[in-house]
């Protein structure tokens, strides 16, 4: 189902043409295909940002699918990052895709998707065509990849099988597009351990014809089949590039895609190697999809520490030397600065020796890689001292920690790569307290970087996940699993309240029970591997004047421009703020009626202005006080 819902065909074309210079589009979820989400636009900089006033909000879901399933979860459709392309703005809303005047908000047109599942919530992607084929917006719907007209909103007949391709795997996040080929990744369950595969795939943009598949773990003669045990590599799901969007050195011809752990997530004993290339970043040659290196962030991963982050490419002077880097974060909370071209780590990277597993049946690896620099990003070691105290948060906050420390038994934690404790039968309780926890130091938003400082920005969340193994009934999907007070890795923070896991991750009553700060916003050479600039990222309003700078939980990601500055959402105390890109001093915020768990963007308009505009979800819009107007794009501009 489509409309045009400003006139005609012909309207819509007659505004496709009023395009604005390159520099000020928006074309792709990282901005452009290093993934530095750069814009050169300056208008709004470090000097006016103070005064960013509202444009306009639109609206993500209609009145009809206000109910569907699909919009609610963690953090219903507020992960949607819109792309401006010649002058108009696409983006998911709700069972729509549609196309808007980036000045206004208006509608040019939409089209509704009939049949299973609902297009992607993160974004969607411009092919801008050929002699052959008009320019096509192309998204995933599950295990469906459709295109449309982008003039239009018709969908595209000449791409697959009347504009769609069965991808049998499912993807819920926007291709990447280079050149003619669409890649996608994966989404496919990490439990139990045997299921589809993660693997990253390419289509031909043109007719959808699939062009090559990328083996997540790899099958008898590929390289790193070696390193699994016999058929341990057989139906092995998890292992899955289920990024929002990869990144690709044009001069290189690589693509660089991630992925996350191997399944089971918390048990490893039908797995005993380090499981390639589950958490690792992989370099494929983009005609072949033959890999050409590949480097392992978290050997046998028990923790569930993927790497949904695309690595941001940008060259820096090394010692004197121009050098092609990427910038590799994850949840693991470290951040790896690699040569691209070769893989091999720009500073050093030791292995490490950990804490062994006592569960029975496991196999942990004796040593895990950290890097030499740039320091570690987020919070590794946890006692007893840090435990958050009244004076730090509040009575009630630091009364529920300590009841939760109670049911917890004995805490445990061993610095990086903790193990989760055993309890076995007749042992006095105790618990794992593993940071990062479940959500991890870095997470989808992923990071930005400013090729002209050779910064790289990166949000933070410092977030345990307390839990334990223990032996799990016969007939269970493994013989032993993880397990928490509170049947979730993540509190809330009343321990005593009933809340789902989704509510307890990334609500508003979300407070952890270590000391603050809880989430930082960092910048960081990558010529030197050195902070440049660390703050503390978000407040809590709840506590009294003295008291409120904690940092939060955050989640999404951030944007860098031209103007010197770090545009940023994520965190879960509603605002939006923009930081001085060279020194981190916060220069304006924003409070929005609900936390923008989303990658925000920067545009100029036909206009000439330069906009900035975020999804956020679950609250009053800006201007709008009507509580049901959930799910907005919220869009600024400069007075």
């Amino acid at each position: 189902m489509w409309r045009l819902t400003l006139g005609s065909a012909a309207l819509a074309s007659a505004l496709l043409a009023q395009t604005v210079p390159a520099g000020g589009e928006w074309p792709m979820y990282g901005h452009d295909l290093t993934g530095t989400r750069y814009s050169p636009l300056k208008q709004i900089n470090a000097k006016n940002v103070g005064t960013l006033k509202s444009a306009w909000t639109y609206r993500l879901r209609s009145q009809a699918d206000q109910n569907t399933k699909g919009g609610g979860g963690v953090a219903g459709f507020s992960e949607v990052t819109p792309i401006v392309v010649k002058g108009v703005m696409y983006l998911p809303a709700g069972k729509r895709v549609v196309a808007l005047e980036p000045e206004t908000g208006k509608e040019i047109w939409s089209y509704e998707l009939t049949g299973q599942g609902n297009p992607s919530n993160r974004g969607v992607a411009y092919w801008p065509g050929d002699k052959i084929n008009p320019p096509r917006i192309i998204f995933t719907a599950g295990k469906r990849l459709i295109a449309l007209n982008a003039n239009t909103g018709k969908v595209d007949p000449g791409f697959g099988k009347e504009g769609e391709v069965d991808m049998v795997v499912p993807y819920n996040s926007p291709p990447t597009i280079y050149e003619n080929y669409v890649l996608v990744g994966a989404n496919v369950p990490e439990q139990p351990a045997t299921g589809q595969p993660g693997d990253t795939r390419a289509y031909d943009a043109r007719d959808g014809k699939s062009l090559w598949v990328f083996h997540s773990v790899p099958r008898p003669g590929e390289p790193g089949h070696e390193v699994w045990q016999g058929d341990d590599w057989k139906d092995r799901t998890g292992v899955n590039n289920w990024g929002f969007y990869m990144t690709v050195d044009q001069q290189r011809g690589l693509l660089y895609t991630t992925y996350g752990s191997a399944a089971s997530d918390f048990y490893g004993f039908d797995r005993p190697g380090p499981d390639l290339f589950a958490n690792s970043v992989v370099a494929i040659d983009i005609k072949t999809g033959k890999m050409k290196w590949y480097f392992q962030a978290v050997h046998h991963d028990l923790w569930d520490m993927d790497l949904p982050p695309a690595p941001p490419l940008l060259d820096v002077t090394v010692n004197g030397k121009k050098t092609p880097i990427l910038a590799q974060t994850g949840k693991l909370g470290y951040m790896f600065l690699l040569n691209r071209e070769t893989g091999k780590p720009i500073f050093g990277v030791t292995e490490t020796p950990v804490a062994q597993s006592t569960v029975p049946g496991e196999h942990t690896s004796p040593t895990q890689p950290i890097p030499t620099k740039p320091p570690e990003l987020a919070r590794h070691h946890f006692s007893m001292a840090d435990m958050v105290t009244a004076d730090d948060t509040n009575e009630a906050h630091a009364k529920a920690c300590q009841e939760l420390a109670q049911k917890s038994g004995t805490l445990v934690n061993q610095g990086p790569y903790t193990p989760w404790v055993f309890r076995g039968p007749g042992l006095p309780p105790s618990s794992s307290v593993i940071f990062p926890g479940a959500i991890g130091g870095t997470d989808w938003g992923g990071i930005s970087a400013d090729p002209s400082l050779g910064y790289v920005f990166v949000n933070t969340s410092d977030y345990a996940s307390i839990g334990w193994i223990e032996k799990m009934p016969d007939g269970s999907r493994v013989p032993y699993d993880q397990r928490s007070v509170y049947g979730t890795p993540v509190p809330s923070k009343f321990w005593d309240r009933k809340t789902d896991a989704n509510g307890a991750l990334l609500g508003e009553e979300s407070w952890p029970c270590q000391k603050p700060p809880w989430g930082r916003l960092t910048a960081v050479n990558a010529a030197t591997g050195e902070f440049a600039w660390q703050v503390t990222l978000g407040v809590t309003d709840e506590l009294p004047e003295g008291k409120r700078n904690t940092g939060r939980v955050n989640v999404g990601g951030s944007i860098a421009t031209a103007g010197g500055l770090v545009f940023i959402g994520a965190t879960n105390d509603k605002r939006f703020r923009a930081f001085d890109s060279r020194t981190g001093k916060e220069l304006w915020e924003t409070k929005l009626g609900y936390s923008a768990i989303s990658t925000p963007i920067t545009y100029q308009g036909k206009n000439g202005k330069q906009y900035v505009a975020i999804s956020a979800s679950g609250g009053a819009g800006i201007t709008d006080p009507n509580p049901a107007r959930a799910e907005s794009l919220y869009v600024f501009e400069l007075p």
